[in-house]
């Protein structure tokens, strides 16, 4: 890692160590900050009784060496007494500890991934377009990983043991002088710096296994994921060799990973009993002359001994807080996203009336080197139907995303009921208005859940209703399980005719003011699409209702139909009045018709409006 590296990294790490500091010490929680003081307070007594063990049991053991009579078998009994409820003190304390920080560190994990769950609904759609949900998940929940080691080991493994070790350091230059005092403080530098930086050499190693074991995995679950299509091409074995080519360089780094491990841990020893002997040498000498006893050579080798213990696994710690960090700033990071679209100030509730909608001279762009709508304007009057139609990309289907504000226009309003939809809150605008996609995509529930996330305080009864008049009750009825008949992953255990009707039940359930349906039927056969056109017709019923539609025959009732071509409005009027001009929508017309009867009734036509009409 190049030195260049180092500020951000270490930049990035303090950022991460001060976005969590304010979930351990949270504003006015006064019983989170009270486990959070006990918990220091319970912390510093264990460390005390750690450091007093070797002292008490090291007086002890010159206590039996004094000639035996009533008062100094009593010393001795006492001595070993208090170094046995220190022994005890020293874990209980521990474990009352982690007992009380317990609810601290959950509660904060659980705060940080709720902050990020919401934020991450909030973004705009851009963001979900441009996204890897796999790499977002993982983000989260290595994020959250990294919290939950960096809460448990730098607070309750590092931050004590230097404790330790400055009470250690503080006791031996007390108790034996100041040589003893350095010596164990140069052997644990060395030890520490020892472990640092070769644990760092080795981090490059422990990256490769990382990025083998994601590369892997993502080929692996990519492969499973498209099962049907490796089985129709026979690339078993094809599959087989690209996962093993990336399990081969993990295996690699794997092998290297565990034998530098190994050194690390035989230079570490090599440290420890290093510092440990040349203690023991100078104890020695000190007993052979008389200026120290039995009991404080005990001594001195169980500190050495219990200081140690826990310093053994700091190459570990280390670099597994390192990770941490980095994951915590990553998952920190998507806090970062800004908001593309967000509720103004003064945003106040949508009030729907006659629920008219309207664009006014509206333009938009995804990128502006390429505009979708240029100008629009038109008015869906209260309880009319007005159907939007065009080649693809005209840009029938933006329009349904911009009256939900996924996105906010370049120029001009959209309104509902004169009110300009950036002015008023995005919650209460999308309750007032309910969609049939054309592409439903279902959750891996029940459909009882999935009817009722249209309105999650619903009741069965409701749920029934709803399903009755979208024509699906009795579908669900026949299946063993009824209304908890699992649907499968994204609605894969239904058809597209039975999805649909789901979406249709959803929508009833919602009781929006304003319908909007986006090509709700193109992906369905002809007599699916007949049957959930009457579904439609039946919901829509004096409603406010705009429909996008690819195909023609399921808006000829429509009140208006609006012809869109590269952003522009081109034609406008009903049916009958169209098909009279003789223009772009007659073309589309007749040639829908001329497929429909040869038997295409299947086909997706994609047609350019400016394209002649077929012979007759």
């Amino acid at each position: 890692m190049g030195d260049t590296d180092r500020p951000s990294e270490s930049g990035q790490e303090r950022r991460a160590i001060r976005a969590l500091l304010p979930y351990l010490w949270p504003r006015g929680q006064w019983e989170m900050k009270s486990r959070v003081l006990i918990a220091i307070v319970l912390l510093v007594a264990a460390k005390v009784a750690t450091v007093a063990v070797p002292a008490v049991f090291g007086k002890a053991v010159d206590a039996l060496d004094q000639p035996a009579d009533a008062t100094a078998i009593a010393v001795p009994l006492a001595l070993l007494i208090g170094y046995g409820l220190l022994r005890v003190g020293q874990q209980a304390f521990a474990e009352l500890r982690d007992f009380v920080f317990a609810k601290v560190g959950q509660r904060a994990i659980r705060n940080i991934a709720l902050l990020v769950f919401r934020h991450l609904h909030g973004l705009a759609l851009r963001f979900h377009l441009d996204r890897q949900t796999g790499g977002l998940s993982r983000a989260i929940e290595r994020g959250i990983k990294g919290i939950d080691f960096l809460l448990r080991f730098m607070l309750f493994n590092i931050l004590p043991t230097l404790v330790e070790i400055t009470l250690v350091c503080g006791i031996l230059w007390s108790l034996f002088g100041f040589i003893f005092s350095v010596i164990t403080l140069i052997t644990v530098a060395i030890y520490i710096a020892f472990t640092l930086l070769f644990t760092e050499w080795r981090l490059k190693y422990r990256r490769a296994m990382n990025e083998s074991d994601s590369e892997a995995n993502t080929k692996a679950i990519d492969s499973l994921l498209n099962f049907e299509t490796v089985k129709y091409f026979g690339n078993e074995e094809h599959e087989a060799q690209r996962y093993d080519a990336s399990m081969q360089r993990y295996e690699r780094a794997a092998v290297k990973s565990l034998t530098t491990l190994s050194l690390l841990n035989v230079g570490q020893g090599v440290i420890i009993a290093s510092g440990m002997t040349i203690l023991l040498v100078l104890s020695g000498y000190r007993v052979a002359d008389g200026s120290m006893s039995i009991g404080q050579f005990t001594a001195v080798n169980l500190y050495m001994m219990q200081l140690f213990q826990p310093l053994n696994f700091l190459g570990f710690v280390y670099r597994e807080i390192r990770q941490s960090l980095v994951d915590m700033e990553t998952m920190f990071g998507l806090l970062d996203e800004g908001r593309e679209v967000s509720d103004a100030d003064d945003a106040e509730p949508l009030a729907v009336g006659d629920g008219v909608v309207r664009f006014d001279n509206v333009s938009f762009a995804y990128d502006q080197r390429r505009p979708i709508l240029r100008g629009l304007s038109f008015e869906v009057p209260a309880g009319n139907k007005v159907a939007i139609v065009g080649a693809s990309g005209a840009g029938k289907s933006t329009i349904s995303r911009l009256l939900f504000r996924f996105y906010d226009i370049d120029e001009g309003r959209i309104t509902i009921d004169g009110q300009d939809i950036r002015d008023v809150t995005q919650a209460t605008l999308r309750n007032a208005i309910g969609i049939v996609p054309q592409d439903t995509v279902l959750f891996n529930d029940t459909v009882l859940y999935n009817i009722q996330y249209g309105r999650p305080s619903a009741t069965p009864s409701e749920v029934e209703a709803a399903a009755r008049m979208a024509q699906i009750h009795d579908f669900v009825m026949s299946l063993p399980d009824g209304y908890n008949a699992m649907v499968g992953e994204r609605g894969l255990k239904l058809s597209g005719g039975e999805k649909q009707r789901v979406a249709i039940a959803r929508t009833i359930l919602k009781r929006p003011q304003i319908l909007l349906f986006d090509e709700a039927t193109s992906a369905l056969d002809t007599h699916t699409e007949r049957e959930i056109q009457k579904s439609l017709d039946e919901v829509s019923a004096d409603r406010t209702t705009l429909v996008i539609a690819h195909r023609l025959s399921t808006v000829v009732n429509a009140d208006e139909i609006i012809v869109l071509d590269g952003g522009r409005i081109i034609e406008r009027g009903r049916h009958t009045d169209l098909l009279n001009q003789g223009g772009a929508y007659a073309t589309l017309w007749a040639r829908q018709q001329a497929a429909a009867r040869r038997g295409e009734e299947d086909e997706e036509i994609a047609i350019d409006l400016g394209a002649p009409a077929p012979a007759k």
